[in-house]
Order: C-alpha cells, then sequence, then structure tokens
C-alpha cells in the first residue's frame, strides 16, 4: 500500500523569485509581478520600465530606480489595526507589521492609487504615483497615513495586543 501525506507533515514551500534584468532587483520584479494582469508579463514588464523613464525625464537629478524603491519605502505601513473580540466587543488593536506584510501592502496600495486613476496611459500613472509617494504625498500615502492615524486613535487597545 503507498504511503500518503498526512496534513501535518505539510511544509509550505516558499519561491525565490528571480530578480529583474534591467536593475537586478527583486522588489522590482515583485512589483511587475503584481502590476502583471491576465499573465501578460511582458506588457507589465514594458509597463513599469516605461514609468522609470518617465521618472528618469522628468527628475534627471535623480536615479529612477531609487526614486522607485524610495517611494514603496515611504509607502509600506509601519503599523496597521486588527480586529480582537475580547468579551462580547470587537476592539481595534494595532499591531506592528512584519517586513513581507509592509511590502505586500505597500505594492497593493500603490496598484490601487494607479488603478483608481482612469484615462490616462497606465505608464503615465505610475510615475505619476512613484514621483509623488518619493514626496510623501499621492493617494497611496494618504492610505498609508490614514491607517497609521487609526493606530494611533487606538493605541489605548493596545494591551490586547
Amino acid at each position: 500500500m503507498e504511503e500518503r501525506e498526512t496534513p501535518n507533515d505539510f511544509v509550505p514551500t516558499h519561491r525565490d523569485i528571480e530578480p529583474d534584468a534591467r536593475f537586478n532587483s527583486k522588489l522590482a520584479t515583485k512589483f511587475i509581478n503584481c502590476l502583471m494582469h491576465d499573465g501578460k508579463k511582458s506588457i507589465a514588464t514594458s509597463v513599469f520600465y516605461e514609468a522609470l523613464d518617465m521618472i528618469a525625464k522628468r527628475m534627471p537629478e535623480e536615479d529612477p530606480y531609487k526614486v522607485f524603491s524610495q517611494a514603496m519605502e515611504n509607502v509600506k505601513p509601519g503599523i496597521e489595526v486588527r480586529s480582537k473580540r475580547v468579551g462580547g466587543a470587537t476592539y481595534q488593536v494595532p499591531t506592528p507589521v512584519n517586513p513581507k506584510r509592509r511590502q505586500a501592502l505597500g505594492i497593493r496600495w500603490m496598484l490601487e492609487a494607479v488603478r483608481g486613476k482612469k484615462g490616462r496611459p497606465m505608464a503615465n500613472s505610475l510615475a505619476d504615483e512613484f514621483i509623488a509617494a518619493y514626496r510623501r504625498e499621492g493617494a497611496a500615502m494618504t492610505k498609508r497615513d490614514n491607517v497609521h492615524r487609526m493606530a494611533d486613535a487606538n493605541k489605548a487597545f493596545a494591551h490586547f495586543a
């Protein structure tokens, strides 16, 4: 009889992503993968690089990849609120965010902000949002600030964490 794995033997695998060709960056690859729609990676890659080329034209004194990475760093949240049920009441408890989730939330908020701007080419919107986040403004930064403000407003419940 064949031996079967029990559910307790399951170990999730972590797939390592390859760095992108132009900047040799895993962050860029991760962003491109999240930007991708319907498996069309070549289109997502060209949109991303086109956005960085626009940044290079608009901000000639800055390295476009540095603008992108700093923008992503600025958008990442340090703390978030999680719902916790205590004695029939639900509290919004501020908790620190682990690094993987910080990156995922930063990318998600950035893409949400860009996709919210209709009627313009994706690369233009992406370049605008990167520059705005680099300067600590824009829709993605507003989202981050709102999350931080919520956590700050609920810090009285931090002892439930």
